[in-house]
């Protein structure tokens, strides 16, 4: 039986073999980002045709679908590149995979904490300034000029 793909314009098209520029407009996806995974190590090299031209599967858009999926949960591509490796071998468990998302969710947790305390400290800052002064008065460019420290919450107004 022959597997069809329908596009995000509603176009069919056999996924048995299709070119890069197929798979990329099925995926949704640039050339350049498909042969930027291949020379990562994420997608597999593909079989060329005795042109050239690459050849991909629906296995092929699977991994990729995969990869942008875990890419849009804040994965790095080191990191999917090891849920690819625990996709594939027979003695890994969910629970891997479990601790590898709690993993990610605590890194998302500390970022949000940050973004917050960056958000409170340009709140001050904003609150800071009246707007009628010359930029050579600002008190938020002032404030910038500062030495940096390392806690965003530090940051002092004027």
């Amino acid at each position: 039986m022959k597997k069809y793909i329908e596009n995000k314009k509603g176009n069919k098209t056999l996924m048995s073999e299709v070119t890069i520029g197929k798979l990329a407009q099925n995926a949704g996806v640039n050339i350049e980002t498909i042969r930027f995974y291949e020379r990562k190590g994420i997608m597999p090299k593909p079989v060329r045709k005795p042109s050239g031209f690459r050849l991909y599967s629906d296995t092929d858009l699977k991994r990729l679908n995969f990869i942008l999926m875990a890419k849009r949960h804040g994965f790095t591509l080191a990191e999917i590149k090891d849920l690819l490796e625990l996709r594939v071998n027979p003695q890994s468990t969910c629970e891997e995979v479990r601790y590898k998302a709690n993993e990610k969710i605590r890194v998302i947790e500390e970022k949000l904490r940050e973004l917050k305390r960056m958000q409170k400290a340009l709140q001050t800052l904003a609150a800071s300034c009246h707007g009628s002064n010359p930029t050579g008065d600002c008190p938020i460019l002032e404030a910038f000029e500062q030495k940096p420290s390392t806690n965003t919450s530090e940051i002092k107004s004027r």
